[in-house]
């Protein structure tokens, strides 16, 4: 038996090979008992951070990626053990297959490795959302989204150009010198993008809206449904879909709808000049009587002006922040009601009707 175990097959003794074969068979079967294992080592370091972490939600994320990781890691550290046979060493195209397999399991280790980091951010990002939604400000929802995607982008650059360097045997300082320039160059033709990044930054940060407020910008009123890296969606009053670049929703005036304290209701009333003082007087004093309710906050009823065709009366009137389709409903209740009292004190509105006269020539 000794005899046959240190026999060589192809430079290496039949005992290396099945050490070999071995250690890669027993993690192959256990990486999954061995990958929950670590995974539960690794949720509770994130506990010391984060309490209260869902443990299974963590462990069912990370056990695929962390097990094919550490499949990848043992079977490249065991055949490290076997010398490369300089039977099949042959050169392929300026490269030897020694350093073909070597370039690809070093491609396959970092890819698996960068999967297994992608996986912890979407947790992080999962245990992050669960106490933004604890708040009633959604912009904590949107910036969560906006920085998962962004660290995302530069793990899969970083990753890129692991792969680069360790698999390609490229001069990765040479290459980001050239990418450098490259940017710059990019840089100029993509400014309007880069200007638009920018504001997206100046938008988390400063929080002039946020996800579901109501706004008017550039003659669009409608609800925010999302904050993205290049341009804002809104869903217009008209039920459109608008897409406003960041930049524009920075550098131009915007109304926050959903901020005001109040809502302005406004009367705007032409009587007739044949009305007498004391009907405007009784006019004025019941339209302060329907203002006066528990539907609205402050009002101001005043003759505002006399004209050559009319008598102006205006009113304006404040209620709580209210729907819109509860303003609406109380703006129509004040409207009629003062139409009836228009129609009992007998009050015309100017220009209601008018007699033509047409005079004849003989």
């Amino acid at each position: 038996m000794n005899d046959f175990l240190q026999q060589v097959w192809l430079d290496n003794p039949v005992k290396n090979y099945l050490i070999v074969l071995g250690i890669i068979l027993f993690v192959l079967f256990l990486k999954r008992v061995i990958s929950r294992y670590l995974a539960g080592l690794l949720s509770r370091l994130i506990n010391k951070v984060w309490k209260n972490v869902d443990r299974k939600s963590f462990i069912g994320l990370v056990v695929q990626p962390l097990g094919f990781f550490l499949l990848i890691l043992v079977s490249l550290a065991s055949l490290h053990r076997l010398k490369f046979p300089h039977q099949l060493n042959i050169e392929v195209y300026e490269f030897t297959v020694h350093e073909v397999f070597l370039s690809l399991g070093s491609l396959v280790l970092i890819i698996s490795f960068i999967w297994l980091l992608l996986r912890v951010i979407d947790f992080i990002a999962v245990i992050l959302e669960k106490r933004a939604n604890q708040t009633k400000d959604q912009s904590d929802n949107q910036l969560i989204v906006f920085f998962k995607d962004f660290l995302k982008v530069i793990i899969v650059i970083i990753g890129i150009l692991m792969v680069m360097s360790f698999s390609f045997g490229m001069d990765v300082r040479n290459f980001l010198a050239g990418l450098s320039l490259v940017g710059a160059a990019i840089a100029l033709a993509l400014r309007e993008s880069l200007e638009n990044l920018i504001a997206s930054f100046i938008i988390f940060f400063d929080k002039p809206f946020g996800t579901g407020d109501v706004v008017k910008v550039l003659n669009i009123t409608g609800t925010i449904e999302k904050i993205g890296l290049r341009s804002t969606r809104i869903r217009t009053d008209q039920k459109t879909y608008v897409t406003v670049p960041n930049k524009q929703m920075v550098d131009t005036v915007l109304d926050n709808l959903s901020l005001r304290t109040q809502r302005k209701g406004e009367l705007r009333i032409e009587a007739e000049l044949s009305t007498s003082s004391e009907k405007l007087q009784e006019l004025l004093k019941g339209i302060k009587a329907i203002l006066k309710n528990e539907k609205t906050e402050s009002y101001t009823v005043l003759l505002d002006s006399i004209t050559m065709k009319s008598f102006m009366v205006n009113g304006d009137y404040f209620t709580a922040p209210v729907t819109q389709d509860e303003f609406n409903s109380i703006k129509e209740e004040i409207n009629l009601s003062v139409l009836k009292l228009m129609e009992s004190l007998g009050i015309k509105i100017a220009g209601a009707s008018s007699n033509v006269y047409v005079i004849g020539q003989q």
